[in-house]
């Protein structure tokens, strides 16, 4: 996990007791949480101030919104990130299908693992 440290991990969850979750672990292995963000607008808003490293990104944000738009906007710019879901596979756009994904519930260990994976491909 030496990739994670100084980091900066913007959380796209729209589960406030999740977002926590993700942010202590995040902030546990050196990381700086940029968020979290409950909803696209407010991810967007941070992506633009804040420019993560990478980010971990619930596919389904409630009221029938997703996290596409942002994962969208993260592929363009090359920024890694990961999907985490409790759906599995089948909430991941067909062009998503090959991304990172841990489903939920998710253990601190392979979270980070994973996260630490997509510096090691970049």
């Amino acid at each position: 996990m030496s990739a994670l440290p100084g980091k900066k991990i913007l959380v796209v969850e729209d589960e406030p007791l999740v977002a926590l979750l993700l942010a202590d672990y995040l902030q546990e292995a050196g990381c700086t949480v940029v968020g979290p963000a409950y909803d696209v607008t407010t991810a967007l808003r941070l992506f633009d101030h804040e420019s993560p490293d990478a980010a971990v990104l619930d596919i389904n944000l409630g009221r029938a919104e997703t996290s596409a738009p942002v994962a969208d906007v993260l592929e363009r710019a090359g920024i890694p990130f990961i999907y985490a879901t409790g759906y599995g596979a089948a909430a991941l756009r067909m062009k998503d299908k090959h991304k990172p994904r841990i489903d939920k519930p998710f253990d601190k260990q392979n979270l980070l693992r994973m996260l630490s994976a997509c510096f090691d491909d970049a």
